[in-house]
């Protein structure tokens, strides 16, 4: 009867272990594939101590116990042969029901996975480190914002925990909080004056040609509706008795240019928007004057659309970010004083801002601009300066 192998330390070795001259444990077995694999560690038990100046480690007999519940669990080897492309596909193609814009996001993370060297990693081969490394560097050298990486990320992290989930690899790569590898350079939007506002809308109403701009963008400041709410409202939405617009629904347009409806961004988007007398009598005007067209378009059962193109087709955020481009090129060519860029997003966050500087409780607020988490709304709150923390402390204390 042959004599077990024993390590320096006379312990008996199971099959497969030996102990190197140097005093490292190999493990060697077979995979699922029939092929030959190593693992090493310089500790054999869990309990021996970790030789001095050497990575700390699992022991080899703590690898075995994984390799052995891989295969009982049957992760798949070389993770199924998914590179992170191939991952990324066949994630998105079980991905049914989503929003358009969502299937635009998922398109173009492809694409650049496409274009990526990384793209080509096999998934098993990718760690935490490779992950983080390659935001940093779509960051750092592709010169990408931390908005795009952010919905870069936020494809390939449910990529992997799907195959995670599969067995086709241990351990998702991706789940870590991205604050913590890249920087956040995102630009604040930031709210025009209470005086800018006045001006801005000063020169629309006495300008020839865009004049015709201004009740519906006097409604955008002081609702703070969405672009894609605003455009998806119909004459059935706008009660003048209670003084309220209903927000149910949103229209967008693909880039096939398909009409869609959808609802509210978040679940607090279905909501009743409150508006002031000023405000009704712009949606007045706007039905007013509304030319009746030759047939009223119907998009998913709606009608009725308070705005419509030369095409007769209701109007859509592009058109609304288009006329208040040319707005702002012909006021900064006319006057000195030059006005910031003021976008259909601008409105919103400037309703907000001034509604938070009047005072208005953070919960109603939240409610009116249908945001989802109060944390959002409070952000607002953030935004004032000294002279507002001034007349605040001045009013309180008045009181």
């Amino acid at each position: 009867m042959s004599e077990k192998r024993r390590d320096k330390r006379n312990r008996i070795l199971h099959n497969g272990e030996t102990q190197r001259p140097d005093g490292r444990y190999r493990f060697k077995y077979t995979d699922s594939d029939g092929k030959e694999k190593s693992v090493y560690s310089w500790r054999l038990d869990h309990n021996d101590p970790y030789p001095k100046g050497k990575r700390k480690d699992l022991s080899l007999r703590e690898k075995e116990k994984q390799i052995e519940q891989d295969m009982f669990n049957q992760i798949a080897s070389n993770g199924g042969n998914y590179t992170v492309l191939s991952l990324v596909e066949k994630y998105v193609s079980l991905k049914i029901g989503v929003r358009h814009s969502t299937k635009a996001g998922y398109k173009t993370v492809i694409n650049i996975l496409k274009k990526d060297p990384f793209g080509d990693k096999r998934i098993d081969k990718v760690k935490l480190s490779d992950a983080k490394a390659w935001l940093i560097k779509l960051q750092q050298v592709d010169g990408r914002g931390y908005s795009s990486i952010h919905t870069i990320r936020g494809v390939l992290r449910p990529a992997f925990q799907m195959a995670e989930n599969d067995d086709l690899i241990r351990k998702n790569p991706f789940q870590f909080e991205l604050a913590t590898v890249i920087v956040n350079d995102s630009v604040t939007r930031e709210a025009v004056t209470r005086k800018q506002q006045r001006e801005y809308l000063r020169f629309i109403q006495e300008d020839k040609h865009f004049c015709r701009y201004y009740d519906g963008i006097f409604i955008l400041f002081h609702t703070g509706l969405r672009i894609s709410e605003f455009c998806g409202l119909t004459i059935a939405d706008i009660d003048f008795k209670k003084k309220r617009i209903r927000v149910n629904h949103q229209l967008q347009r693909t880039s096939q240019m398909e009409y869609v409806i959808e609802a509210p961004k978040t679940e607090k988007g279905i909501r009743y928007v409150p508006m002031t007398e000023e405000v009704a009598e712009c949606f007045r005007r706007i039905i007013k004057n509304r030319t009746a067209p030759k047939a009223e378009p119907i998009i998913a059962g709606y009608t009725g659309f308070l705005f419509l193109d030369k095409n007769d087709m209701p109007m859509v955020a592009l058109h609304w970010e288009k006329y208040m481009q040319h707005i702002l090129e012909k006021y900064n060519s006319i006057y000195k004083v030059q006005m910031p860029k003021i976008t259909p997003h601008v409105c919103r966050h400037t309703f907000c801002s001034n509604m938070a500087k009047s005072g208005m409780n953070p919960k109603t607020l939240q409610y009116i601009m249908g945001h989802s988490d109060i944390s959002v709304t409070l952000n607002t709150y953030t935004h004032v300066n000294f002279e507002d923390a001034q007349s605040e402390l001045q009013r309180v204390v008045g009181e």
